[in-house]
């Protein structure tokens, strides 16, 4: 029930340093191995899940000793908390018989986002928090069916056991060379390797980092196709010629010749279910994004090897396809059916590890020795994160304010610190400009912002996007993800050296 009242959603707040999550977590461990070691030594049984370490796991030694290597020092001046605040934590944790740690785009968009959530991992596997009820990992996705596109084969290095099955079923044979990610395919457009850029919803435009250089390559495409439920920014930034496809969206309702149609999406928790769209659309003329790309398939390869068209009329007969090439899709059609849809299923909860040992491997990654290898031994003065704000989707602005913040009538902001203002003699609501430290010779830079005194820690800044991805280097992504490091942006700030221009977001 809705209140004007407060309710606590937390025994205790910390905050750590942007990219210091990974450090804080270490602190965490390198507290309990404490007190692991000393119940041990006084014959008691120590704190950690020995059973579960020694039936699922492997890789631990080595990991405790990255552990025991880590000093205290490293650990607070990265993580930005005390020791004492870390052991606190720890003690919190420590009490809990069953944990779940969830995490979001706060720690996948660093360098080193990777080691960060092997981490947690590491803390999860220490305590047996895995396979069992009300206990494990849980990423939270930044949109509602990241995780089902990955399952249906969205994935720019295909897996060889995807293009295998696709290549029997369809009895055609697949590219096998790798994809670009999204930062890949901005550098090939930039480099004048991309003729046509197809979007099937998004807003590229605005969502990617390094705002013009991300235009630029946009204007390299002989051709930009979009195909979206509503106008947005990507729309004006074009190829030579460029396409809109106006599309239904996921309420609406889509009526094909073999009558209304579903389609279907995944949640993080690896459940399937039907999704149905009830809103009458616009305009008869609209069509659904299945109906779409059959429909340029069809114009493209003709239907010698699949009637595409017959796909775009009846969506069960997509489902069938998937039943017979993608694993866990058995009776596809009729699970769908199914009160709530249906579980695919998580082999980690199962405690099966798709790894080269087949067990849950600790990850032994020392903490990075800086945030910005690309900027030298210059600290950067401030770190950045993008975020948005409460009246915000993605890149969908529907208003001004931010109630989580208390922000009112106004999106060109920067939260600091009030200690921070005062060391550079600036003052709450000044305007400043906010420029990145980088080593490519190009000036990133966005003016005009609001500062705003903030409960942040020393050193860090915050503001919306996408009026800051200006500042996001294309070539600043996570190590083995290719995950724009939105949430640390090496920055400088000055007062406005004259008053900013008007301009559209």
């Amino acid at each position: 029930m809705l209140t004007p009242k407060s309710s606590p959603i937390s025994s205790a707040y910390f905050q750590p340093n942007l990219g210091g999550d990974m450090a804080a977590v270490r602190g965490m461990v390198k507290a309990l191995l404490e007190t692991h070691r000393q119940r041990l030594a006084a014959n008691e049984t120590g704190l950690f899940d020995q059973s579960f370490i020694d039936w699922h796991c492997v890789g631990i030694e080595d990991y405790l000793a990255q552990v025991d290597a880590t000093s205290w020092q490293q650990i607070t001046t990265q993580s930005g908390l005390s020791e004492s605040q870390l052991r606190h934590a720890a003690t919190i944790y420590q009490g809990a018989e069953r944990v779940i740690c969830t995490w979001a785009m706060g720690v996948t968009q660093h360098k080193h986002s990777v080691p960060t959530v092997r981490e947690i991992t590491n803390l999860q596997l220490l305590f047996g928090q895995l396979g069992k009820p009300g206990a494990g990992l849980c990423p939270v996705r930044g949109h509602s069916n990241v995780q089902g596109n990955r399952t249906m084969g969205i994935d720019e290095k295909a897996p060889k056991a995807l293009l295998d099955s696709l290549e029997q079923h369809f009895g055609f044979s697949p590219r096998r060379e790798m994809g670009h990610n999204t930062v890949e395919a901005i550098e090939a457009m930039l480099r004048g390797e991309v003729k046509v850029l197809i979007a099937l919803g998004g807003n590229l435009a605005a969502a990617a980092p390094d705002t013009e250089r991300t235009a630029q390559a946009l204007r390299r495409c002989d051709l930009t196709v979009h195909i979206s439920t509503k106008l947005n920014r990507s729309h004006l930034i074009t190829g030579k010629d460029a396409l809109i496809l106006p599309t239904l969206g996921r309420t609406e309702l889509d009526m094909q010749a073999s009558g209304p149609q579903y389609i279907t999406v995944e949640d993080s928790f690896s459940m399937v279910h039907a999704s149905e769209g009830i809103g009458k659309p616009l305009a008869d003329t609209q069509r659904s994004e299945t109906a779409i790309v059959c429909g340029i398939a069809d114009a493209v390869l003709g239907n010698q090897q699949l009637d595409w068209l017959e796909l775009a009329d009846d969506y069960s007969l997509i489902r069938q396809h998937i039943q017979a090439t993608i694993p866990g899709f058995d009776d596809f059609n009729q699970r769908c059916e199914l009160p709530g849809g249906f579980y695919l299923g998580n082999a980690a909860a199962e405690l099966r590890f798709a790894t080269q040992s087949g067990k849950a491997e600790f990850c032994a990654a020392p903490l990075p020795d800086t945030l910005f290898p690309q900027i030298g031994a210059e600290k950067a003065p401030f770190v950045l994160q993008t975020l948005r704000s409460h009246d915000q989707y993605n890149t969908t602005i529907y208003g001004l304010d931010d109630r989580y913040r208390g922000v009112y009538g106004q999106r060109e902001v920067l939260f600091i610190h009030p200690e921070d203002l005062a060391d550079l003699g600036l003052q709450d609501g000044e305007l400043v400009e906010i420029e990145t430290l980088w080593n490519d010779g190009i000036t990133r830079k966005v003016s005009g912002f609001k500062l705003v005194s903030y409960d942040i820690p020393r050193g860090n800044l915050a503001a919306y996007y996408p009026e800051t991805n200006p500042l996001v280097p294309l070539a600043s992504f996570g190590d083995g993800t290719g995950t724009p490091t939105s949430k640390s942006v090496p920055v400088a700030i000055r007062r406005c050296a004259q008053p900013p221009t008007l301009r559209i977001v």
